[in-house]
């Protein structure tokens, strides 16, 4: 007996004001999805099924997912069309379409001196730890008893009474993890809210890739000369240790 063959595929087409048009960054990488421009109204088209129930689609503002069938669109879970779908539409993929620009934001940005308001939101991606940020008072005792060839692969610097390690693999002391995208150190667990947000900072505020953007959960950042690092030795902490003082 011959299977059921699958259900057709949805066909998805989005509409967004012209006027919220910036807020698409987010998802300027689908390369998969196109727009249309009209005087008040950008139309999409081209989502996949998970695109379209995506956490980055749910925070667009005034943004409205229909599905196209014969040529109506519906709303999620609707009987009744809301509309007919425009024809005769100019269709631009959408990587090509916007602009590397950002929205008008107006919260702080530390370290930089525009403001933009950067957040960072729980991300259920796992992603190998790259950084450790330990309080050198805990780990003080341990690290002088680790052996060389644990330490000869890690870069390290002082920030306050806290020690920084990067390199792979990372120590195995207490401390707070995080991850790199884009040159950015970001904590365990989080990502940026907006995803292609993290290559346009770079791209705008550290172009020679010279610095770490190390980033805490409330979206406030620290910059770190990467010439600031060094390597990591039994004697180049105590070194440290004796310049500074540590209670």
């Amino acid at each position: 007996m011959a299977k059921d063959s699958p259900g057709p595929l949805k066909e998805f087409r989005a509409e967004i004001p012209r006027a919220d048009e910036d807020f698409l960054g987010s998802v300027r990488d689908w390369k998969n999805v196109q727009i249309a421009r009209e005087e008040e109204v950008i139309w999409l088209k081209g989502f996949t099924e998970e695109q379209a129930i995506s956490p980055e689609i749910q925070q667009l503002p005034d943004f409205i997912m229909y599905e196209l069938r014969d040529g109506l669109l519906f709303r999620k879970d609707a009987l009744v069309p809301s509309k007919k779908m425009r024809t005769a539409l100019l269709w631009t993929p959408i990587d090509q379409a916007l602009r590397l620009t950002f929205p008008s934001f107006n919260l702080n940005f530390f370290g930089i001196d525009e403001k933009i308001e950067v957040k960072l939101k729980p991300s259920e991606e796992e992603h190998p730890a790259a950084a450790l940020l330990s309080s050198i008072k805990e780990i003080r005792e341990a690290l002088i008893t680790l052996p060389k060839f644990k330490l000869e692969k890690i870069d390290w610097m002082v920030i306050n009474d806290k020690a920084l390690f990067i390199g792979h693999p990372l120590l195995s002391l207490p401390g707070k993890t995080f991850w790199s995208k884009d040159g950015h150190l970001l904590p365990a667990g989080y990502d940026f809210e907006f995803k292609n947000l993290s290559s346009l900072l770079q791209r705008k505020y550290n172009t020679a890739r010279d610095q770490w953007l190390l980033w805490n959960e409330n979206g406030s950042l620290l910059s770190l000369d990467k010439e600031d690092f060094r390597k990591l030795s039994v004697s180049s902490f105590r070194l440290t240790e004796k310049s500074q003082e540590w209670n």
